[in-house]
């Protein structure tokens, strides 16, 4: 396997840094010792002479110089040169050595507390938690160096350089990124001739593509392309819309089962997220080696930590407006097939409610038009199947997965535009998070639809605790009545335990949301499912 320094050298050739300005230090020997001849050491006698010299170097060529300074004592040589390099809008990739990692908790000599040490001049830091993520922060300082016309630092510890690389995990930051602003450029014909050129594309959507002006531009394109398209996982916005022929599915949160997605396609154009959110950590590859990706993103932090052949910063309506207007058009017929939401019976009679039943009765009433806040994290996956987000901001989720989001949420959505209807669906757990924000819809007229899933405990963590094989050391809280809570926070709440009674108060209340201004709370009871896939 390839060793971390022969990797990072690499990426210092791809990305047009052939001379390296430093004055060495013990802990940047492993790095520059049989430096290639390929590679420049340029020496000068003072940290600051060395940011100063590939300061000039950068601004001569216009391309990011790369710097390599020792710890503690050569970066804080280096700050005042580098707070000029940041004011001259001179981009510079900055590699600091630290000590070796293995011993770093005992503070040996030379351990340097690197991190503010340079203050706000740098236009981005990072210390890799692996070694192995080495070469991706070195090019992704690059990219960064470039955005942002400043000093990026990675620092190393010494004993990084001599670790392996896992080919499998590839680098987390994109080869080739292409700025293009409001003008979509020459990235236009790169991204549609990637294109063109594929035997089986397919779209993933995420985010940052919901925004009506996106999904025309993706509607058109795909319909001309004959691709499917994907929904990112753990997405917090809705990219497409998902009742369309097009839409096939949310993607998988886990490698194997990604690969698996993605299996036979030879072009990903990825829109509006980056390249590819993941939940629990799987070994393998996280694409099929012959998968070529291409990203675009008007959020330059998404491209950067992006696994990608081409990244493009670009507003993504404008892009793909353009890509669609050049793009070949492929037959009609390989459209791929709809996903429709599944039927699902009513329960039994007597027999508890699932979640899937609380979704469906919503799906049969709920309009187009609806905003659909979630927060339902174990039962998120059949959400996504029974309620497809049909116009842009139809789905709102949190894009962290701290708990406590979706029911203030809602109650700002409702506040912030009264003329579309706002229905949250939430966990118990995820509800007591948030649960004073009722207080706040009630007192402000926020007529918001909150709909509660209560099974008394932290359904995803059992299910996790299970994977491990231990036992969950958290009790339940069956005992906790949110509708009581509800109410002493002066929003009206119903209790509802079975699905005629569901139904009825739905069939009430939903034709009223438009122009509804007292919230109202739904605790519903449900069954604990007993599986997790996200």
């Amino acid at each position: 396997m390839t060793s971390v320094r022969e990797a990072t050298l690499d990426v210092l050739r791809q990305c047009g840094m052939h001379r390296v300005f430093a004055n060495p230090g013990s802990t940047e020997v492993a790095f520059l010792a049989d430096l290639p001849d390929d590679l420049e050491f340029v020496l000068a006698l003072h940290e600051g002479a060395v940011v100063g010299m590939a300061t000039g170097h950068a601004i001569a060529t216009g391309r990011p110089a790369f710097v390599n300074l020792h710890t503690t004592a050569g970066l804080g040589n280096a700050v005042g040169a580098l707070a000029t390099a940041r004011v001259n809008r001179a981009p510079l990739v900055v590699v600091v050595g630290q000590q070796d990692r293995r011993h770093l908790a005992l503070e040996p000599f030379l351990a340097g507390r690197l991190d503010g040490l340079a203050g706000p001049y740098p236009v981005w830091v990072n210390q890799p938690v692996l070694a192995q993520d080495v070469p991706a922060a070195v090019r992704r300082a690059w990219h960064e160096a470039v955005q942002h016309r400043g000093p990026a630092i990675v620092v190393v510890p010494m004993d990084d350089w001599s670790a392996r690389i896992d080919p499998a995990l590839g680098l987390a930051a994109p080869r080739t990124v292409r700025r293009t602003g409001w003008a979509p450029g020459p990235a236009v014909d790169e991204v549609t001739s990637l294109l063109d050129d594929a035997v089986n594309p397919v779209v993933v959507v995420g985010a940052g593509a919901d925004e009506e002006r996106t999904w025309d531009a993706l509607v058109s394109l795909v319909e001309r392309l004959g691709a499917p398209v994907w929904q990112e996982a753990f997405g917090a916005r809705a990219g497409f819309p998902q009742d369309h022929p097009h839409f096939a599915g949310h993607l998988p949160a886990g490698r194997s089962r990604l690969r698996s997605v993605l299996a036979g396609h030879d072009v990903a154009l990825v829109v509006g997220t980056g390249a590819f959110r993941q939940y629990p950590y799987e070994p393998g590859p996280l694409t099929p080696d012959a998968l070529t990706v291409a990203v675009v993103s008007a959020d330059p932090d998404e491209l950067h930590h992006s696994r990608a052949d081409l990244a493009v910063l670009a507003d993504p309506a404008t892009l793909c407006t353009a890509v669609a207007d050049r793009i070949t058009a492929r037959p009609a017929g390989e459209a791929v097939a709809a996903v429709r939401p599944e039927r699902v019976d009513p329960p039994a009679p007597g027999e508890r409610m699932r979640a899937r039943h609380v979704f469906a009765a919503l799906a049969e009433r709920l309009p187009r038009n609806v905003v659909l806040v979630e927060e339902t994290p174990s039962t998120r996956p059949e959400l996504h199947r029974l309620l497809p987000a049909r116009q842009p901001r139809g789905f709102v989720s949190a894009a962290m997965g701290g708990l406590g989001f979706g029911l203030p949420a809602a109650a700002g959505l409702r506040l912030g535009d009264p003329t579309r209807p706002v229905v949250a669906v939430l966990g118990d757990g995820s509800s007591l998070y948030g649960i004073q924000g009722l207080w706040s819809a009630a007192r402000y007229g926020c007529g918001a639809l909150f709909v509660v899933l209560s099974n008394g405990r932290y359904a995803v963590l059992d299910r996790l605790a299970d994977r491990v094989g231990g036992k969950a050391p958290w009790p339940a809280f069956e005992d906790v009545s949110v509708h009581g809570l509800a109410s002493a926070l002066g929003c009206p709440a119903r209790r509802v335990t079975d699905h005629p009674d569901l139904v009825a108060i739905l069939d009430e209340v939903v034709p009223t949301l438009a122009g509804r201004t007292e919230p109202l709370l739904l605790d519903v009871p449900v069954r604990t499912e007993q599986g997790f896939e996200p």
